[in-house]
């Protein structure tokens, strides 16, 4: 059953992967380019410029890594790390709401995409992506196999 569950879904996994990197760097993308076109101040004098310039650089550069599947689990982090320095200097010191009822702020988008990057840091980029073709990240596992091991050879 394992063996047939493997070979259905194989493919698939690696799809929605690259699905959900290209719906999710396209966000950054849109979410960083107007802090890259100021990336040093952007937030005015509230932020010191090098976490600007940093948090700038995650979204519109990550983003565009993202889509491409490229350096995935460094983006990833640094994405994840963005989105906690979000949720902990902005979101929560204004009561921001987990959702947000009747308007005002909330950290629900923020939590979300730090729970996708740590799900891309956990699972990796999937084989349609440029990881996978220079360094083989995201290569299918065989059945009976683990990353970093084969199945031993029969008697």
């Amino acid at each position: 059953m394992n063996r047939l569950y493997r070979q259905q879904w194989t493919g698939w996994q690696s799809f929605g992967l690259l699905l959900l990197r290209v719906v999710v760097g396209t966000a950054f993308i849109l979410h960083g380019w107007p802090k890259i076109q100021n990336p040093t101040s952007w937030m005015g004098d509230g932020a010191h410029p090098i976490l600007q310039l940093a948090a700038a650089v995650a979204e519109f550069g990550g983003g565009i890594a993202l889509i491409l599947g490229f350096l995935t689990p460094l983006v990833a982090a640094a994405i994840a790390i963005n989105m906690v320095f979000a949720m902990g200097l902005v979101h929560f010191p204004k009561g921001d709401a987990f959702v947000a009822t009747g308007g005002g702020g909330s950290y629900e988008l923020a939590l979300v995409y730090f729970a996708i990057m740590v799900g891309l840091l956990a699972t990796g980029p999937g084989r349609f992506s440029l990881d996978a073709a220079l360094w083989g990240r995201g290569r299918e596992v065989a059945d009976g196999e683990q990353e970093g091991w084969r199945k031993p050879a029969a008697a």
